[in-house]
């Protein structure tokens, strides 16, 4: 009994791997995006809410496959829908200070698109003062 199913899953995996369909990759947009957003001062242990701007300038949809912040201390959200040409949404982002070192940080947030340059970085910045 095992030996026909270890077959039939055998069998199945052999013939999946073998279609002849194509795939279609996606049309490339551009996008305006705000490169920065600065904080200024913020007390050490506050919460940044970072927002930017996105807009799509090409004339296919803007799909962002993710955002990503480069540390544990900044999360970020990307939105669920495609951006139609010639509308914005916004990208949010929070920094949680009480992980951050206290003085000047930049944090880096990573997005992922459609578009020619397909990874684009934007920065949070803030001067972190302790209390």
């Amino acid at each position: 009994m095992k030996q026909f199913l270890y077959l039939s899953i055998f069998a199945s995996v052999l013939f999946s791997c073998n279609s002849n369909e194509s795939v279609e990759v996606g049309n490339k947009t551009t996008m305006e995006i705000e490169p920065e957003f600065n904080a200024g001062d913020v007390q050490k242990g506050e919460i940044i809410h970072a927002t930017f701007h996105v807009k799509n300038t090409g004339n296919y949809p803007l799909v962002i496959a993710s955002v990503q912040g480069s540390c544990s201390c900044t999360v970020a959200s990307k939105p669920d829908e495609p951006i139609q040409p010639g509308e914005e949404t916004i990208i949010k982002a929070e920094v949680n200070t009480d992980k951050t070192p206290s003085g000047e940080i930049a944090k880096p947030v990573t997005l992922v698109a459609n578009t020619e340059k397909s990874i684009v970085q934007v920065l949070i910045k803030a001067n972190v003062i302790n209390k």
